[in-house]
């Protein structure tokens, strides 16, 4: 039988989601699938207790094929639809963020979505926090039944939560391969009460015996984008003989249980800590491997296996960064090997303006700036001073009490007047960090020590009673760009 999770209070979804993201890839010819009779091809999934499905705004017709099938199939009403906001960045609104939402609940046929699932390109702009209060709203008012995150790093997920967004999830990139979401994201997952939906589980179809003892296979034509995806993990964790090893591995603990390899892929990753579910990718009308599915909840991995499948994990080259980084920062792990098939361009979140003396500034829009007579941060010359910054957005205070978040997001500030003065936080010379309360020290400057690792500013951390009710760190910067 299939197990099941409660996400939050009455909402419960399956521990295996069927993802629909093939649905892009059956159509990128140009061509659009039936909706109604590719809805029908969802009922073996109900029928087999896979209710949960998953895809996204960009997802080809994935949410009409759902919709349709909720609407109009007998078994649609058992069926649990987990559906994504993927906007582009830049500058939004209210009615914009709306409109989206609207969006998916006409190609849903639905008055409020089962789980909003809401990802983010650049977290120095803060239009990400506008996005999620709004959607915060939406959910007041009845159009959103409950939220969550996906390609969420572990910083930002304790940002979002902290502040008091209602996150019930986080949909992340998590197998054999890539475990970035058994470090960190784990910690802050169960801290503050988020599951983690892993997708990636089966590496596009490479966690197989169709791939065991094969040679390296060219990707140029005739790849699926899973594929083209996935081999670039295989590649950038120390390339196709140590991926073969690995498989190697996974084949003997699957022929000790009498499964394949993809069912020991999903449930290695399905027992770690804080997943509530593995999304499995389905092609429909083509492939269901409904039978297999099931098989993983079965049986259990006992200590040997697990132990045999870590030690064949830790000589592959870890994937670099924290979860979602593949879409934010080189190497891009995505289908195309960059974002065009994302982005056109990522626009700065400040517009600099012309100051005195042959200077530059940025303002924030802060009330303080315009009261006190001061920038957020000027440039003149190669040089950039920002001025101290707390976690103060518009009329909110970001991150609560949790001094750590409250810091990610003064250094999300801090990163967007540099970067919209010319700089990167790799030009980054000196900080200044201030605490309201000593004791906050430590998650303080954790939280420095990550964004700055490999940069090593000078920096000094001192006590110091802050103005601004609530916050717990200020933090100003220096940075001085090459020739």
């Amino acid at each position: 039988m299939i197990e099941t999770i409660q996400l939050a209070p009455g909402f419960h979804i399956s521990r295996v989601l069927t993802g629909l993201w093939q649905i892009a890839d059956m159509e990128k010819e140009g061509t659009t699938l039936d909706p109604v009779a590719t809805a029908e091809t969802m009922a073996p999934y109900v029928e087999a207790g896979l209710t949960t499905f998953d895809m996204a705004d960009h997802y080809g017709s994935a949410e009409v094929i759902a919709g349709t099938f909720q609407r109009q199939h007998p078994l649609g009403k058992q069926a649990q639809l987990c559906t994504k906001w993927v906007p582009k960045p830049g500058k939004s609104s209210k009615a914009e963020t709306r409109a989206a939402i609207q969006l998916s609940l006409d190609r849903l046929q639905v008055a409020s979505i089962d789980l909003l699932q809401y990802h983010c390109w650049n977290y120095p702009d803060p239009v990400w926090l506008d996005q999620l209060f709004w959607l915060q709203e939406l959910k007041e008012e009845g159009l959103i039944k409950h939220l969550g995150l996906t390609n969420f790093d572990a910083a930002h997920v304790r940002v979002a939560c902290a502040t008091g967004i209602p996150i019930v999830s986080n949909q992340v990139c998590f197998s054999l391969l890539d475990g970035r979401a058994s470090r960190e994201m784990t910690e802050v997952c169960r801290e503050y009460g988020v599951k983690i939906l892993a997708f990636g589980v089966l590496a596009g179809g490479f966690f197989s015996e169709k791939w065991l003892h094969q040679p390296e296979p060219s990707l140029d034509t005739g790849a699926t984008w899973s594929q083209m995806k996935y081999k670039r993990f295989i590649d950038t964790t120390g390339g196709w003989a140590k991926f073969q090893q690995l498989l190697r591995v996974v084949h003997q603990v699957a022929q000790k249980h009498g499964v394949s390899i993809a069912t020991i892929a999903g449930k290695y990753i399905l027992e770690q800590a804080e997943v509530g579910g593995i999304i499995i990718g389905a092609r429909l009308g083509q492939s269901a491997h409904l039978e297999e599915t099931t098989k993983l909840f079965s049986f259990a991995l006992d200590e040997s296996d697990q132990a045999a499948i870590r030690e064949a994990q830790s000589r592959l080259d870890p994937v670099p960064g924290d979860c979602g980084d593949e879409y934010r920062k080189p190497p891009f792990l995505t289908a195309s090997g960059d974002l065009s098939h994302h982005l056109q361009d990522l626009p700065r979140p400040y517009t600099p303006q012309a100051g005195t003396n042959g200077s530059t500034q940025v303002f924030s829009g802060t009330p303080w700036e315009g009261i006190a007579g001061y920038s957020r941060a000027i440039r003149r010359g190669n040089r950039i001073a920002v001025s101290g910054t707390t976690a103060a957005h518009r009329d909110k205070l970001i991150g609560g009490t949790d001094p750590a978040a409250q810091t990610h997001f003064v250094l999300d500030k801090i990163e967007a007047a540099i970067n919209a003065l010319g700089g990167t936080m790799e030009d980054v010379i000196r900080t200044r960090v201030f605490v309201n309360d000593i004791k906050d020290w430590e998650p303080v400057a954790r939280a420095h020590g990550q964004r700055f690792a490999g940069i090593h500013p000078a920096n000094t951390l001192v006590e110091a009673k802050l103005v601004a009710t609530g916050c717990l760190v200020e933090i100003e910067a220096e940075a001085e760009l090459g020739e």
